[in-house]
């Protein structure tokens, strides 16, 4: 659909403060991902009148900043794939850019531990995986290596990989929000985009106060990515489908017996890597998340719904397919989500020391989804074009450590001339 705009526009981006020469390239969205794509554009084109508007009052209000903090390393990737190629660079520039913008990075690795023989096969799949995605340091071991560097921790084997680390998500989008403001860009906060229209010489959008006049416009909107384009005029699918994950805090005293990140070995039939701990960079360590499905977009709360968010999902036939094939898996993610104990017994798999009474209920976050109408997990980019406006409709796992490398990738995609493939 396209939505009327009132005429006089060109005012629009004057009282933003932005350069009266050009119209603004606008980039909705200030996540992680969004942020960086106004970043690299700025960086590109120096002088360029860029920028970002967000909904919310602060940077990173969901999934950037509602996560375990990790710098993922690759190991799960598929050699060669396009998210093997963001993950490395990606959390190589992201180091690079903590390091420039003095936010702490906690290195303190991470081990992936095997239960039974058959997790330790799977996990020599994964070091020839790591091997071949360029991480050097990633080692298997037995049970005495596990003990040294995860003292609580008891398995048959395991695949340590030192190089991953942890950061907080949130200051880096601070940070990469005031580069934009020293390179010249702005990043307008409280300003709700309700839609807009294309035309041939540049992009109409309406925003909850007052209409923008925009040479070109990205958006990067995640969790409410089909929308936004929806509104745009893109097709409905891919549709996004929210999964709320739970996490759960270790109380100080239960805190000691994680190092750093402790992981089981995924099952590579579901798209979720299961209960693992993650040392955080403020000390903390967390366990989880589960994933449910979640019955509104931006639902933090157990029970949390909208109406409009349970009628599309009601509505979905992928998601109706989704379910009748993990019913099970569903079913007992449901359950964790509401017990303690639960969430303890599966990291006694791993920790065989923790009980329920070393947990205490943490954060949520929510993941945005992409779901094809087959009822297949979208994992790539999707990108959807009209002029001169570009809507990632998805951008592919892990995309806060990625997210400096994505924003390279989406403003080549917007240049027409993308650099990655796999």
């Amino acid at each position: 659909m396209e939505l009327t705009v009132q005429p006089s526009l060109a005012a629009g981006a004057a009282s933003w403060g932005l350069m009266a020469a050009e119209k603004p390239v606008v980039v909705v969205g200030a996540g992680l991902v969004g942020l960086a794509v106004a970043r690299q554009l700025l960086m590109d084109f120096p002088g360029r009148a860029v920028a970002v508007v967000e909904k919310e009052s602060t940077v990173a209000a969901h999934q950037s900043g509602r996560n375990s903090g990790v710098i993922h390393s690759g190991v799960y990737y598929a050699p060669g794939s396009i998210h093997a190629q963001l993950c490395r660079r990606g959390g190589a520039q992201l180091r690079e850019f903590c390091a420039d913008e003095g936010i702490p990075v906690l290195g303190v690795g991470k081990l992936i531990v095997a239960t039974n023989d058959g997790e330790a096969k799977r996990l020599r799949g994964l070091l020839e995986q790591a091997r071949a995605n360029g991480i050097a340091d990633a080692e298997m071991m037995g049970p005495r290596g596990i003990r040294e560097i995860e003292p609580h921790a008891r398995g048959v084997a395991a695949l340590h990989v030192p190089s991953t680390s942890s950061v907080d998500f949130t200051a880096v989008a601070a940070a990469v929000a005031e580069d934009i403001r020293r390179r010249g860009g702005e990043v307008r906060l409280g300003c709700e985009i309700r839609g807009g229209r294309v035309r041939g010489d540049g992009v109409d959008v309406l925003t909850a106060d007052r209409p923008i006049s925009a040479d070109q416009v990205i958006l990067c909107p995640g969790l409410q990515a089909d929308r936004l384009a929806q509104s745009f005029g893109a097709p409905r699918e891919p549709r996004i489908v929210p999964f709320r994950g739970s996490f759960w805090r270790l109380r100080p005293v239960a805190a000691a017996l994680v190092r750093g990140h402790l992981y089981p070995v995924a099952d590579p039939a579901l798209p979720f890597l299961g209960v693992h701990a993650s040392r955080r960079h403020d000390g903390e360590v967390w366990l989880g998340p589960n994933a449910v499905l979640a019955l509104a977009r931006e639902g933090y709360r157990r029970g949390q719904a909208d109406w409009r968010t349970i009628v599309e999902e009601a509505l979905s036939p992928g998601l109706l397919r989704l379910m009748l094939r993990n019913w099970r898996t569903g079913l007992w993610e449901l359950a964790r989500d509401r017990s303690g104990e639960l969430v303890a017994r599966s990291a006694r798999r791993l920790l065989p020391e923790l009980t329920a009474n070393d947990i205490s209920p943490g954060p949520s976050g929510v993941r945005a989804q992409a779901l094809a109408r087959d009822g297949r997990l979208v994992s790539d980019f999707v990108f959807w074009r009209r002029g001169r406006l570009l809507a990632v409709r998805n951008a592919p796992s892990p995309a806060a450590t990625a997210a400096l490398a994505i924003a390279e990738h989406i403003a080549a995609v917007f240049r027409g001339t993308p650099q990655l493939g796999g």
